[in-house]
């Protein structure tokens, strides 16, 4: 595993993506980074390893700057990073990167896959959510399956909330997700 990470503007993102001889690298992570925190203080670095069958010398931490475009796992956290700037910078509403859902269950993955369908600058709510996602009473399970999501805003669990208009909930935290829907131009009860 590769792993960097980007800052874009006052929030940083860890960045990881798989190193395999057999495949094309896929994108396993894009996740706030907490303040304070370096990016092994990840929350998803254990299921990683387990998921994966690895150890710690299996993450490889590389620098933003420093990463080549080269090696295909690099390259592929660079053009992560690009797109991720271009979404910061209003130029990009949607994102084109190979995914690792493979870590989600059946339904996680379900519900990873409808965050997509929704558009730059929509939201719905987690009941409309569990409805496209064949359990209208589910919206409990959507939620949760919402807060385990490994690739913030790239799939955008931000467009998704309560049925009242308000927030709801983010696991980068409330302000994130407040910031991420005014840059898209949606306002949200608080």
């Amino acid at each position: 595993m590769i792993v960097t990470t980007a800052a874009f503007g006052l929030h940083q993102l860890t960045l990881i993506a798989s190193v395999n001889e057999h495949s094309s690298p896929k994108l396993v992570e894009a996740n706030w980074l907490l303040a304070g925190n370096a990016w092994h203080s990840s929350k998803s670095i254990p299921k990683l390893k387990k998921y994966y069958n690895l150890v710690d010398q299996d993450f490889t931490f590389i620098d933003k700057d420093s990463l080549s475009e080269i090696d295909p796992a690099q390259a592929l956290l660079l053009e992560t990073i690009k797109q991720l700037d271009e979404y910061f910078k209003g130029d990009r509403q949607a994102f084109d990167l190979p995914l690792d859902l493979s870590l989600g269950t059946e339904f996680q993955q379900r519900v990873w896959r409808a965050l997509q369908d929704i558009n730059h600058g929509e939201t719905i709510s987690y009941a409309t959510l569990a409805k496209n996602v064949g359990s209208p009473k589910g919206y409990r399970a959507v939620a949760n399956a919402n807060g385990k999501n490994p690739f913030s805003i790239i799939i955008p669990c931000h467009r998704v909330i309560a049925s009242d208009g308000k927030l709801g909930g983010y696991t980068g935290g409330l302000d994130k997700k407040e910031y991420l829907l005014a840059l898209e131009g949606v306002s949200c009860k608080t």
